[in-house]
């Protein structure tokens, strides 16, 4: 997935179908002269329905469908008809899509299952015929209802990626050269910092055809909660993740401290991650020789309160450890 087919959030009107109005209509037939009244009701208005999508993975497909409409009810005829139905309008969203009102910000719902459906917009129900209305001492009323008129609203769709491991990182840590290394993504790579300008997602494979989900997410600097770098635009994408797997290059001044400023931003931005499971991974391992590599892990026996791995992407080096490791902590 190309990152200008990654499209996470789209504001977009919906509007349903207005009810058709009820018929009023009197019976007249050969030799019948006063048949009664005989109008039938109007149909429903389409509704407008979010349906979640598994075989999705963005909003991409929405981007230039600003306004969606349903079909109006039909109107009532003679001889009891009963107008057609509106045909619904169905909206395909990836799972992990959380509809927002517009104009209050408050979360409507959110789809989280293949083949669930909400309903965004009701259409209008249709009004009733002069059939119903009449009774003993007015067997010819000349009045039908009208239609419910239609609802109509503006909506933001907003992607959270529901992926198994989340990669966390400061830019150039190494985290799409990790997701190329253990999935088929083709991320872009590159030796300068925000690189990745949109999350990247990629299947892992791992023993007896069983897989799980990786997710790259875009670099995070100090500050990012408050809108610093890409800000937090981004950091959503984090909150569905089942375990956060931190990249920290071994060339970093301090391993600690970037541990602990990334574990801060997360914080700051929504405490409930600190929920998650964690795991570090020491990135860049390669340019350590066994002598460092050596010193630097008594010294993160007793800084990191837990548990890492060395690893390095470019010379496999740990690559399969890590995939067993993150395939325990999800199976646990």
């Amino acid at each position: 997935m190309t990152e200008g087919n990654f499209v996470d959030y789209i504001k977009m009107n919906v509007q349903s179908g207005n009810g058709g109005k009820g018929s009023m209509h009197l019976h007249r037939e050969k030799y019948i002269t006063k048949g009664g009244p005989d109008g039938g009701d109007g149909g429903r208005g389409g509704h407008v329905i979010m349906r979640g999508n598994q075989n999705q993975w963005t909003l991409y497909h929405l981007k230039f469908k600003k306004h969606i409409r349903a079909e109006h009810g039909g109107h009532g005829s003679a001889s009891r008809s009963t107008g057609a139905d509106g045909d619904d309008v169905y909206i395909d969203v990836p799972l992990g899509t959380v509809v927002r009102d517009a104009e209050t910000n408050e979360v409507i719902f959110e789809i989280t299952e293949h083949g669930e459906e909400k309903i965004i917009v009701e259409g209008g129900k249709g009004g009733l015929g002069n059939w119903h209305f009449r009774t003993s001492t007015n067997q010819t009323p000349r009045y039908s209802q009208p239609g419910i008129p239609l609802q109509e609203r503006d909506i933001l769709l907003e992607l959270k990626i529901l992926a198994d491991v989340g990669l966390v990182g400061f830019p150039n840590a190494g985290k799409s050269t990790l997701l190329s290394v253990v999935t088929s993504a083709k991320p872009k790579i590159a030796d300068y910092e925000f690189t990745t300008l949109k999350p990247n997602l990629g299947i892992v494979e791992y023993r007896d055809f069983q897989t799980f989900v990786m997710a790259d997410i875009p670099g995070i600097i100090e500050g990012a909660a408050e809108g610093r770098g890409l800000g937090h635009y981004f950091l959503r994408h984090i909150e569905r993740n089942s375990i956060l797997l931190f990249l920290i290059p071994a060339d970093a001044k301090d391993i600690l401290k970037q541990y602990e400023i990334l574990l801060d931003e997360l914080r700051r931005y929504n405490p409930e991650m600190l929920d998650k499971e964690r795991l570090i991974a020491i990135s860049k391992s390669d340019l350590l020789d066994a002598e460092l590599e050596a010193e630097l892990k008594l010294e993160l026996d007793k800084a990191l309160p837990i548990d890492y791995m060395f690893i390095s992407s470019v010379a496999q080096k740990g690559i399969t450890e890590l995939k067993d490791r993150l395939w325990k902590m999800l199976n646990v």
